[in-house]
């Protein structure tokens, strides 16, 4: 007999893209996995999973011609708002989200690569946002417009749009609060590409990640328990 789904399914767009450092707050809270891998995989796993995570790839929402996955994507993550099922979006995941409610997504002016701190809205400093108080890492070429019947939850200045939230169930981030510093060289590698077209050193990325992610993966930790928690999903044991 085939066991039965991890509560919490997790899509994962490229291998090492996965949940980082928020792998060890499920462990912490006995709350068993599953990557989703869409193009081999598909999402159908998703839709009514007890917790989804989304998270991030250099691929664009606007990219669904190219590779449709996305529009199942976008279904199943509409499914769950509608049925207001734990839903968390980082980065690509974010802007799944925002299109799933109705809302633009865009390219910037110049991609926001680096560790910045974000500027947290009267209602994120009331929740679990409120951990954020160093920089965290930033790694998009494109940004959302506020979803309808969203409230943002944080800024910076070249993106007015970093956070969102709909009611307790959905959490979209533009931002990562889930890469440690030695996982950040496989993005290095991986993105090597795109740090040069664009003139950003890996020497500086490297160093601020000694500097700040500790800080940002322990607070990435204390937000999804959190974020959890308001949704009734605290920590169980996973040998029953």
């Amino acid at each position: 007999m085939n066991d039965p789904p991890a509560p919490v399914q997790v899509i994962r767009h490229l291998c090492f893209e996965g949940l980082g450092t928020l792998a060890n707050e499920l462990d912490r809270l006995g709350l068993a996995f599953d990557y989703l891998d869409p193009p081999s995989d598909g999402v159908a796993a998703a839709r009514d999973a007890e917790v989804l995570i989304v998270m991030g790839g250099p691929i664009s929402v606007n990219d669904a011609d190219r590779f449709p996955f996305l529009r199942d994507e976008i279904e199943a993550i509409r499914h769950r708002i509608d049925g207001r099922l734990p839903t968390l979006g980082i980065c690509l995941g974010a802007q799944l989200i925002a299109r799933a409610m109705a809302a633009r997504i865009v390219p910037m002016v110049a991609p926001e690569i680096g560790w910045q701190s974000l500027d947290l809205t009267t209602r994120a400093q009331a929740g679990p946002l409120r951990h954020l108080t160093t920089p965290v890492l930033h790694w998009h070429g494109e940004t959302f417009d506020l979803p309808p019947g969203a409230e943002g939850l944080a800024s910076t200045a070249a993106c007015p749009n970093q956070a969102f939230a709909a009611a307790d169930h959905t959490l979209a981030l533009q931002f990562h609060i889930e890469v440690s510093a030695a996982h950040l060289e496989h993005w290095l590698v991986g993105h090597i590409h795109e740090l040069d077209h664009s003139g950003i050193g890996v020497d500086e990325l490297r160093d601020d990640a000694r500097r700040f992610a500790a800080n940002a993966t322990a607070s990435g930790g204390r937000i999804l328990a959190e974020w959890l928690a308001g949704n009734g999903i605290g920590p169980r044991d996973r040998t029953h």
